[in-house]
């Protein structure tokens, strides 16, 4: 199943009609991004993110189109057209934040004189997070005056405090916001250090007083995550909240606090976990986004504040699409981003009374025109326990019913993440289906969108219903006359590179081969050496070392490395050198337990990658490593 290279095609204007999409076309389309809306209310600002492959880099540019639509133009700087969060309301200070050295961690902080010395020194856990070694610094805020537009003398909030802000390793200027009478500041932070930081989830909104130098805690009572702070324009702060602690995956709600009682707007329905949410601008709405039946959709809720209102969930769009971003609202429409299998994030205005979408920006509008559309559909399968389960199924371009084709069973990570609509530049399903292979992605056990219940089943039990789920998609689909029995393959990443190993050891000759993206393979090890112990103490159930704990003990026993006597499977296995979450070990093991048994396998590994593959090079070379060794063992 050799692919067709066509890189450059697209640029010479020589492209036929319908072509099939490539590793090399995809990597031409640009990446568009909303940043805002313009002060005055006239334009939708966003940018564009396009690959350099041959400088291994991306390449950025600033545009503003109206909010009507029409042509867009390339702006320089979006200084004087967006407003800058960072500046107080009143125009008197200004917030920024950055690394503070907070403790001692190198030889040559603890001995001066040894300055060539190369150590590191630990006494706590939390010494390495997602791809970082742990140095001493910390993020912290700044607070300074604005003397004749400029900044003055900074001071730190958090002097003293080994705790960040921003959060690592994903926040941004989202975790510190200034309150609208410009007197507070509220930001997100874990105020837990070392090995406590390693096992809990207990993250909290703080407000810091200008005027008297004190914070107080916001969000004391709860012990799960508290995050995203806004403000309305009434003063009225929201935020994202999941209540337990340890769980990084509990239900998400809206929480609105008016400065006496706090009100949770969206704990009414159980299928609610909120991805992302923007206030309306008169204060009284709040917009967001959430999975359900396997797309992401825009939903509104109403803020009643101290009236007797009821509180009403209205769902906005609905769709076989993702509405994957909310940029902001101008008048009765409000700006999205939204992509499909088929399509890249392009923006999209949103009518508020009804949900229509109307296409804003046209970025990847010629490229796409030229490529193939592959078939979606959705398939309900019946699970071993008499379950309906959501599968998506992806067709080739030029699928034709009367012939036989490959099958990949596409596992999802998380393990709960949301299998949607979206559209990946690596696990990309219309450029597997392009390739000639039929897709099913399953929204097995342990997915938002489908109930509370539902997306907590996988939890404390891997091994379990979850696996049956995945078999039982490949099985239902195996059933139609145009899948190729004897050319079923598996591939994942992170759980999805973790079912990969499970199944490899129980497939039952289903499958002809697996891929697998830093998966999970040994239990133990990972226990052992992953970052962020509070995933695995409730995933797992606890320690593998507390054998009266039969939770835990039942977990562990389902290890993959477990099950190795069982592989007879030609195997791939992908794994990034600086991926704390899933260590390198866990690939090499794998690895080496199937050349050890004389499985033909294949290590490729990224030194300089970590839990995802983000240079523009080393993805190339990702992808056409994964489709050849498809073509190598699914002949």
């Amino acid at each position: 199943m050799k692919y067709l290279l066509l890189a450059g095609l697209l640029c010479s204007g020589t492209v036929m009609a319908q072509q099939h999409l490539t590793p090399e076309l995809m990597w031409k389309l640009g990446r568009v991004s909303g940043t805002g809306i313009s002060t005055d209310k006239q334009f939708v600002i966003y940018s564009v993110n396009t690959p350099d492959i041959a400088e291994n880099k991306s390449n950025s540019k600033n545009y503003k189109i109206p909010v009507a639509g029409g042509s867009a133009e390339e702006i320089a700087k979006t200084d004087d057209i967006l407003h800058n969060d960072r500046i107080s309301p009143d125009g008197k200070f200004i917030i920024s934040s950055k690394p503070v050295k907070v403790k001692k961690v190198y030889g040559s902080d603890f001995y001066p004189d040894l300055t060539k010395s190369n150590v590191q020194i630990y006494e706590t856990l939390n010494y390495r997070h997602w791809d970082t070694w742990e140095d001493g610094n910390f993020d912290h805020v700044f607070v300074a005056p604005l003397v004749d537009g400029k900044p003055g003398e900074e001071k730190d909030i958090m002097a003293g405090e080994a705790y960040d802000c921003p959060q690592k390793p994903f926040g941004g200027n989202e975790d510190f916001i200034w309150s609208p009478d410009s007197k507070k500041i509220i930001y997100v932070t874990k105020k837990k250090y070392g090995t406590e930081y390693a096992v809990s989830t207990n993250t909290d909104l703080y407000e810091y007083d200008l005027a008297s130098g004190s914070t107080k805690n916001l969000t004391e009572e709860n012990k799960g995550y508290d995050v995203a702070p806004a403000f309305n324009n009434k003063g009225e702060l929201a935020w994202m909240s999941m209540k337990r602690d340890g769980y990084e995956s509990d239900k998400q709600d809206i929480v609105v606090w008016n400065g006496a009682t706090k009100m949770n707007l969206t704990q009414q329905r159980d299928d609610i976990h909120v991805e992302s949410f923007k206030w309306s601008d008169d204060g009284k709405t709040i917009f967001f986004i959430a999975p359900i039946d396997g797309t992401l959709q825009l939903f509104s809720v109403n803020y009643p504040g101290k009236t007797r209102m009821a509180v009403v969930i209205r769902q906005i769009t609905k769709g076989d699409f993702d509405v994957s971003g909310i940029v902001g609202q101008a008048g009765s429409s409000l700006i999205v981003s939204r992509t499909d299998i088929n399509h890249a994030a392009e923006l999209f205005t949103v009518d508020l009374s009804g949900g229509t979408l109307a296409q804003l920006t046209h970025v990847n509008d010629d490229a796409f025109a030229q490529l193939g559309v592959c078939k979606t559909e959705r398939r309900f399968i019946t699970t071993t326990d008499n379950k309906k389960m959501l599968a998506w199924v992806i067709y080739p371009p030029d699928f034709d019913a009367s012939k036989k084709y490959p099958t990949l069973l596409y596992c999802q990570g998380g393990p709960q993440s949301a299998l949607t609509q979206f559209y990946s530049f690596r696990w990309n399903f219309q450029l597997m289906a392009s390739q000639g292979y039929i897709v099913v992605a399953p929204n097995r056990r342990g997915m938002p969108g489908h109930g509370t219940q539902w997306n907590e089943q996988v939890s404390k039990d891997w091994g379990g219903q979850v696996l049956q789920d995945y078999l039982s998609a490949i099985d239902a689909l195996s059933k139609e006359p145009f899948v190729d029995k004897s050319r079923l393959g598996c591939v994942g990443a992170s759980f999805g590179g973790f079912s990969a190993f499970a199944l490899a050891g129980m497939h039952n000759n289903r499958f002809k081969t697996f891929i697998a993206h830093d998966g999970i393979f040994d239990f133990r090890s990972m226990y052992g050496t992953t970052d962020e112990m509070w995933f695995e103490n409730w995933e797992k159930g606890g320690p593998y070392w507390e054998k009266n704990n039969k939770v835990a003990q039942r977990s562990f026993s389902q290890s993959p490395s477990n099950f190795v006597d069982k592989w007879n499977t030609p195997i791939m296995i992908i794994q990034g050198g600086i991926d704390f979450r899933v260590p390198i070990e866990q690939g090499q093991q794998a690895f080496q337990a199937a050349q050890l048994r004389g499985i033909k396998s294949r290590f490729l590994y990224f030194p300089d990658e970590n839990h995802w593959v983000l240079k523009a090079q080393n993805a190339l070379v990702w992808q056409h490593e994964f489709f050849k060794w498809l073509d190598e063992t699914l002949k």
